[in-house]
């Protein structure tokens, strides 16, 4: 496999606290573990892409302090190619709160350098865009940076991909030029300003013509929603231990498969994810191409 995925978008410093049950509001609990990690959408994505075996690179900013510092090492690491992420001066990186109990998690961002990137930021590099298959982008970043984004993509005849997180009203310019969208629920209703009780026909009305939506639901599967009708793929069943970081496992799973049809595309972004809610924390429980290999030979029997 030889896909090259390009990713725009934020990256964080995670700050992960496991605890018994989530608090009342207004009550102290004392917590069970506390540790540090990479974290952001666009972080998480990339790394995610890169242990799947593509070739990534990365758009997106981190503050001249310790945890970019720190963030820039692990994305290297990892194989991914920082040629394009700014380091702004005088800005922190962004931190990401995230408290983890009864199998679910609750999550504050405060964005630091992710909301200093700006447009030229994304044009210094449009070589990435012309030799990305794929662009992946999400929302943790300024507005115009994804419409940039994507209008880049478009112009270099890759594919599109927006996962439309954290859930927020999109435009109809930047809706012209997605290609594929992968939100869950909350996200499409937000998307789309669609009612609580959204039908499937609903969703086929609104639909452009030229978008293909991947709609994730967790332990329910995903369901791909088109001119050509609905599909659903029910999920794997695992034990789940944390699922802090499995929707971006997915998108990078979707993207890093996604030429090869949609049918190969869904099933193994499902099996990356259903491999990192195994595992505690984000980029740590990220799985790698065998691994997902093994785990889809594993279930077939």
């Amino acid at each position: 496999m030889s896909s090259n995925i390009l990713v725009v978008g934020s990256i964080n410093m995670d700050l992960i606290t496991v605890l018994a049950r989530f608090p009342k509001v207004g009550e102290t609990l004392l917590g069970e573990t506390f540790t540090t990690a990479l974290g952001g959408k666009g972080s998480n994505q990339a790394v995610a892409a890169a242990r799947l075996g593509a070739q990534v690179a990365m758009i997106g900013a981190v503050g001249d302090d310790a945890n970019g510092d720190v963030a820039l090492k692990i994305l290297q690491q990892e194989g991914v190619n920082c040629s394009g992420i700014a380091v702004k001066t005088g800005m922190s990186t962004g931190i990401a709160s995230i408290t983890v109990a009864e199998g679910d998690n609750h999550i504050i961002v405060v964005s630091g350098a992710n909301f200093a990137l700006n447009p030229a930021d994304i044009a210094a590099h449009e070589a990435l865009f012309a030799a990305a298959d794929v662009v992946l982008c999400q929302l943790e970043i300024p507005m115009d940076c994804v419409l940039l984004a994507a209008q880049l993509a478009k112009q270099h005849g890759a594919t599109f991909v927006l996962n439309p997180a954290p859930a927020q009203a999109l435009s109809a310019e930047l809706l012209a030029l997605v290609d594929v969208m992968t939100p869950n629920h909350t996200e499409l209703k937000q998307a789309f300003t669609l009612a609580e009780a959204a039908s499937d026909a609903d969703i086929a009305a609104i639909l452009p013509a030229h978008m293909q939506l991947v709609m994730t639901a967790g332990a329910n599967g995903a369901s791909h929603y088109s001119a050509a009708g609905k599909r659903h793929w029910p999920a794997f069943k695992v034990e789940v231990v944390d699922t802090t970081g499995a929707g971006d496992t997915f998108n990078a799973g979707l993207a890093v498969y996604w030429a090869q049809g949609l049918d190969v595309a869904i099933q193994h972004a499902q099996a990356a994810a259903a491999l990192a809610v195994q595992k505690l924390g984000a980029q740590t429980a990220m799985p790698t191409a065998a691994a997902v290999g093994t785990f889809i030979q594993q279930q077939a029997q």
